[in-house]
């Protein structure tokens, strides 16, 4: 078949295309132009969808009358002029492509007036098809409309969703924009009736509540704050608790610069940070921004500029990743929700270094490192008598014994603020649940699962403040990997050494494993092998020897722990709710099952139809 040039309107609908896919596409592009504009208040009027009418009118610096051409004209922007302005992108929008791109689809009317004018000036395009400039009456600011989007192109027009489907996916756009530009009002309204009202926020509680309305009203009763700089980048936002979690990842949102993006680097960070905590086949939940130089992130890379690239990929990867884990890591039973901010000085040599995801290394869990709380009458510190012989690490949680008779809750600690989080035990329930009574009400704790959190938690820091020992294969393995496989072997040598994983390079798509971890001992080698590069070759990190050694940890806490039918006395299990307190992430066991739950005076009054 010959070559032959494609006429103009082709190619307008081809380029079109690639940024306008849907009704949301338009609105996205059209409220993005308003943000970089310097708008405070955008409204957006929908009609069926948005395939009869897109209206989005903002109070920006507005458009001159003999710029208005160029606004409708392709890859004509006021946002880049030199090659150094593309490295350094800062705006929403910056291709010049979008307004040509959707007047070239629909019916398309802008009207604009700067501070100052004495009227605005309107210009139309139908299809493609300028019309002349002309003065019209609007406040300071632009609005464009959008009408009939897709008459010219039916291929494209037959695929859009119902009216329904349509306009949530606008509704999902302008919240997730909100959150972005939490200073700017923005309102939605659909076929005339007023949808959404999303007023700025000036303070961070404001803020949090605009978060609140978008991922509903239980969620900052359910997240930690995060607030962290280091290496030249700075985190905040929030993060929903393990138990906030969701059954699909509907209601995350991390944003780059101020740009909602998707990136893979960003989810395996997030994955790997809530690996300890969170229930297999659930999702976080939240809402996080990085501020990084732009000269170190391209947003140049997809048409709808929902991808980004890193330069500095393995940084980006390690700070997200140490900033979440060490947040996650504050999340002890009983223990309030404060602001988490993590002052842990990081440089970026650190941030950046190879395998270093293991946890900081801290003093091992104990009452010593909470309040001092006040002993009552008949409780005293006693081993937890575990089933089984305990742990080496682990034989004595508490020492003397004392009397197990249980004893009522101290008169006016509620007041005082002497009871511990947990409070005091009470009593056991069928021999696996403890009942605990604190200032607020009931506590309930499934013994084993917190147990097991404990002892985990214990052999993790062990195994962090010993040396890492290694065992030689007494015939070395040869593995066949790729080539880039081979070459991150090479490159990560010394790294994975460290780890006690010694592999050398021995040909374009081939390694050899001569020393392996000794806690790994009789794993299959070369799935691990495969596994651990395969993680470095596309992420730059890999936490798979990790991941194994605390899989293994894990089951020798599982073994190790005090079992559901075992008979604990009241002495025992307020040593169980003290170490609960002292230690991370106890509010979750390995497997991310919760390991206490709270009652409020409040809700028992309600089992009851108390003060009804």
């Amino acid at each position: 078949m010959p070559i032959r040039p494609l006429p103009p309107e082709l190619i307008n609908q081809i380029a079109a295309g690639e940024v306008i896919e849907r009704p949301s596409s338009v609105v996205k592009e059209l409220v993005e132009n308003s943000i970089d504009a310097g708008a405070r208040r955008i409204e957006v009027d929908i009609e069926q969808g948005g395939v009869r009418l897109i209206r989005v009118r903002d109070d920006g610096g507005g458009i001159p009358r003999d710029e208005l051409p160029l606004a409708v004209a392709s890859h004509a922007t006021s946002k880049i002029g030199s090659f150094d302005d593309l490295e350094r992108v800062s705006s929403m929008g910056f291709r010049g492509e979008a307004l040509a791109s959707v007047s070239s689809v629909a019916r398309f009317s802008l009207t604009s007036r700067q501070a100052g004018d004495d009227s605005a000036w309107r210009i139309e395009v139908d299809g493609g098809r300028m019309q002349d400039v002309r003065p019209a009456q609007h406040p300071q600011g632009t609005t464009i409309e959008v009408r009939d989007l897709f008459y010219n192109v039916p291929a494209r027009r037959k695929f859009l969703r119902a009216e329904r489907t349509e306009f949530a996916h606008i509704d999902d756009l302008l919240k997730s924009l909100a959150l972005a530009r939490e200073g700017v009002d923005i309102r939605l309204s659909h076929n005339g009736k007023p949808v959404r009202l999303l007023k700025p926020a000036r303070d961070e509680n404001a803020a949090l509540a605009r978060v609140a309305e978008v991922l509903g009203p239980e969620f900052p009763g359910h997240a930690l704050r995060v607030e962290h700089e280091a290496a030249g980048m700075r985190l905040s936002g929030w993060v929903g608790l393990p138990t906030a979690s969701r059954s699909q990842a509907d209601q995350q949102y991390f944003y780059v610069n101020g740009r909602l993006v998707r990136d893979r680097i960003v989810a395996h960070a997030v994955r790997q940070a809530y690996a300890d905590v969170l229930f297999h086949g659930r999702h976080p939940v939240f809402v996080l921004f990085l501020e990084l130089d732009p000269a170190g992130v391209d947003v140049n890379v997809h048409p709808a500029k929902s991808e980004v690239r890193f330069r500095e990929q393995r940084l980006i990867h390690d700070f997200l990743f140490r900033t979440l884990h060490e947040a996650l890591a504050q999340t002890r039973a009983g223990a309030a929700l404060p602001s988490t901010e993590i002052d842990a000085p990081v440089s970026a040599g650190a941030v950046g270094a190879f395998i270093d995801h293991r946890p900081l290394a801290s003093p091992s869990p104990s009452s010593s490192a909470m309040p001092a709380w006040p002993q009552h009458a008949s409780q005293s510190r006693l081993n937890l008598g575990v089933r089984d012989q305990p742990l080496a690490d682990y034989a004595t949680l508490f020492g003397a014994s004392a009397a197990s008779r249980p004893a009522p809750l101290p008169a006016g600690n509620e007041a005082d603020g002497d009871v511990p989080p947990l409070g005091y035990a009470i009593a056991q329930l069928k021999n696996i649940y403890v009942l605990a009574e604190n200032a607020h009400g009931l506590v309930l704790v499934d013994m084993h699962a917190a147990h097991e959190r404990i002892t985990y938690e214990k052999l993790k820091n062990g195994r962090v403040t010993a040396n890492l020992r290694s065992q030689m294969l007494l015939v070395p393995l040869s593995i066949a990997v790729s080539a880039k496989e081979a070459a991150a072997a090479e490159e990560h040598a010394d790294a994975l050494g460290e780890w006690g994983l010694e592999l050398s390079r021995s040909g374009p798509g081939a390694v050899v494993v001569r020393r392996i971890p000794s806690l790994l001992e009789g794993a299959d080698v070369a799935q691990l092998t495969r596994d651990v590069l395969g993680e470095l070759a596309q992420h730059g990190s890999s936490r798979r020897l990790e991941e194994l050694e605390n899989e293994l940890l894990s089951t020798m806490a599982c073994h190790g722990s005090v079992r559901a039918g075992r008979r604990l006395g009241i002495p025992e299990m307020n040593a169980l709710l003290r170490e609960m307190e002292a230690t991370e992430r106890s509010g979750q066991c390995n497997h991310g099952r919760p390991t206490w739950v709270q009652l409020s005076l409040g809700e028992l009054d309600k089992l009851f139809l108390r003060g009804r």
